[in-house]
């Protein structure tokens, strides 16, 4: 169906059978630097799958530039699990590589034995919150020979290629960055000099493995950091790469340190693909596109319009590493969406813990979580068909069970719903769409605007329950709750009302603050119309950015405690705040609301009592379980599972993590 994704292509001498990769991600499954079960097992199933070229790392080449959470090729002794997993991979049809990696003054020192990191200079770097000392000449040798070393045992091992990591921030960007690299000997100052450490290692390398082996390298097409290079810059880096002696350019954003957000949601699908293009204009060689490309449509035209020769799939395929070949055979809707949340894999990456996916009840799961047909199948009723009975409908499905789903709305997707209402959360809203592909595909009865009680479970019969009855806002006991200006959060995110000038939403967490962002959004301009407006200089550029962040209303959020977003993720909570700003959100902390009266709110902030007049108060304050049916069901004798927020409110990946692990132990 997708004819310029699933032709082949050369890299070097080797074939890959499509244009698609799997990327380098950290998933943190060992703390031993070696490959244990979980990584093969995550691995051959992203290579069974159908993808291409399947990376393995990071891959550090010493310790210091890598430490204990990442795998090492640093030792013959390691040699022999990267030979099992190159054969399993190339086993499943994929053309196997390692990404050879080492994070320079990014090293933490907690995860080096406290050791300082080595970096091109003794400069501060935030995201490792560490300096790190400068690296001598014989440090520059021995990091270039441990790069060709680890190559040299990556051919050794089975791989087809490797890939040298240039960009996020690492080494070789350090190296190659003003900002980074203060030398003055022949490493630092002019752009011959920084460029010269990947020269002189990529030619280490080359030589260590020959000629017919693929080299490629994973740079950055923009380090979108002040003073550092920008894509103006890159094109000629990647002209000196292919020089060196790389097969293939792989093109990413921007360093961990930028404030250009790289992977969220708020990114555009294909929003870096420019860059991607910027360098093809540049070289000969293949060139690979990244970041938030996750639909097959998307893949296809980038290939289509000349922006790139491959595709990497990274957080797509932790999703679903069945996503070329649901592709391939047109099954385009049964996609398991990444819906680029961060919560499974980045966040989890900088908490030091194991990548899973909030929306795959499988990935990092693969050795223990199989969906296996049932022997004895069972009569299933599901209650609830938001994301939790969803899931469970499905997966039971898939076992063999005769399942028939119940909700009491016009629709399935819950909470979905709400949480996809901003405009910059409408990926999730893809949860929507695969379950509904799902449900067709299994033949899945599905009894929508009904509610179940007891009289219809007797009339049904069923050998097992799960009930899934969700959750409802919580409404504080806050005097004057009652006032007719008084709305709760999820009527403003389902119903989208109109609303006044100045609106007060009650409740600093990532529902109060989503939804402040939500109501902010309401009247400003359109990606269409900015664009169009942009085009034609119809406004000035300042205009423009007024226009984008100042709507119909001007939110003000009130928090009780010190801080708010307490329960947002660490990777894109950055990206939330920043927003809050953009959009010119006022901020209370510390101030309790004790009472709404016509509009007008009473505060108590650190002890000093006020009043503000609002058009609407919208009550944010999170949400109380519902389990009317659940305390009824007793009485059946029937077997139930309750999941989801009938138990207790929690985050998506508990919905739906829940709901597969119900139909589990049906």
């Amino acid at each position: 169906m997708y004819k310029y994704l699933f032709s082949p292509i050369r890299i070097n001498q080797t074939e890959i059978k499509n244009r698609l990769a799997y990327p380098a991600l950290g998933l943190l499954y060992s703390y031993d630097r070696k490959i244990n079960d979980r990584y093969i097992n995550f691995y051959r199933t992203r290579a069974a799958g159908g993808v291409g070229l399947l990376t393995i790392g990071p891959v550090g080449v010493d310790y210091i530039g890598s430490g204990a959470l990442v795998i090492g090729l640093d030792h013959d002794e390691a040699v022999a699990d990267f030979q099992k997993l190159a054969r399993i991979i190339r086993a499943e049809g994929a053309q196997p590589w390692v990404q050879l990696f080492h994070a320079g003054g990014y090293s933490h020192p907690i995860l080096i034995n406290g050791q300082q990191p080595m970096a091109p200079s003794a400069v501060y770097y935030s995201y490792s919150k560490t300096t790190p000392r400068e690296m001598t000449l014989e440090d520059i040798e021995a990091v270039q020979q441990a790069f060709a070393d680890a190559a040299v045992r990556a051919k050794a091992a089975g791989f087809a290629g490797v890939e040298i990591i240039a960009s996020a921030g690492y080494l070789i960007t350090q190296f190659l960055s003003p900002v980074k690299n203060k030398r003055s000997d022949g490493y630092g100052g002019s752009f011959e000099n920084r460029t010269r450490f990947p020269r002189e290692l990529i030619g280490r390398v080359r030589k260590a493995v020959g000629p017919d082996f693929p080299v490629t390298i994973r740079m950055s097409g923009n380090d979108f950091v002040p003073g550092s290079n920008t894509d103006e810059q890159t094109p000629e880096i990647a002209k000196i790469y292919e020089s060196a002696g790389v097969d293939a350019i792989n093109v990413t954003g921007g360093w961990h340190e930028t404030r250009v957000p790289q992977l969220p949601m708020e990114v555009p699908r294909s929003a870096f693909s420019f860059l991607a293009l910027n360098i093809k204009k540049a070289v000969s060689v293949p060139v690979m596109a990244s970041n938030r490309i996750s639909d097959p449509d998307t893949a296809e035209s980038i290939i289509r319009n000349g922006y790139a020769d491959m595709i990497n799939l990274g957080r797509v395929l932790i999703a679903d590493p069945l996503w070329p070949q649901k592709a391939f055979e047109g099954r385009k809707d049964e996609i398991r969406p990444c819906a680029a949340c961060s919560q499974g894999c980045t966040d989890q990456v900088f908490q030091g813990q194991p990548v899973f996916c909030i929306g795959n009840p499988l990935a990092g799961f693969e050795g223990e979580r199989r969906i296996q047909k049932t022997a004895a199948p069972k009569k299933l009723m599901v209650i609830g068909a938001g994301p939790a009975g969803l899931e469970a409908a499905v997966a039971a499905a898939m076992m063999g069970h005769r399942v028939e789903l119940y909700e009491k709305d016009a629709d399935i997707g819950g909470q979905l719903w709400l949480a996809g209402a901003p405009p910059h959360k409408r990926e999730l809203l893809e949860f929507i769409r695969y379950y509904r592909a799902m449900l067709k595909k299994y033949a899945i009865p599905l009894h929508l605007n009904t509610t179940v009680d007891i009289h219809l479970i007797e009339q049904k019969t069923p050998d097992h329950i799960i009930l899934a009855e969700g959750a409802a806002p919580l409404i504080p006991p806050i005097e004057g709750r009652d006032d007719p200006c008084v709305l709760n959060a999820w009527t403003v995110l389902k119903d989208n009302p109109p609303l006044g000038k100045k609106v007060a939403v009650i409740g600093g967490g990532a529902v109060g603050l989503e939804t402040a962002l939500f109501i902010a959004a309401k009247g400003t301009l359109t990606p269409e119309v900015l664009y169009f407006l942009f085009a034609y200089e119809a406004e000035s550029p300042d205009r423009l950015r007024e226009l984008m962040f100042h709507g119909t209303s001007r939110v003000t959020v009130f928090e009780m405690l010190p801080k708010i977003g307490k329960d947002v993720g660490r990777s894109t909570r950055w990206v939330l705040m920043d927003n809050l700003k953009k959009y010119g959100i006022e901020i209370h902390v510390d101030t309790k609301v004790t009472r709404i009266e016509n509009g007008v709110v009473h505060v108590n902030q650190n002890g000093r009592a006020d009043a503000l007049a609002f058009d609407q108060v919208v009550i944010a304050a999170g949400s109380v379980s519902v389990t009317d049916l659940s305390q009824k069901i007793k009485s059946l004798n029937i077997p139930y599972t309750m999941v989801g927020d009938c138990i207790k409110p929690g985050k998506i990946n508990d919905a739906i993590h829940g709901g597969f692990l119900a139909a589990m132990k049906v």
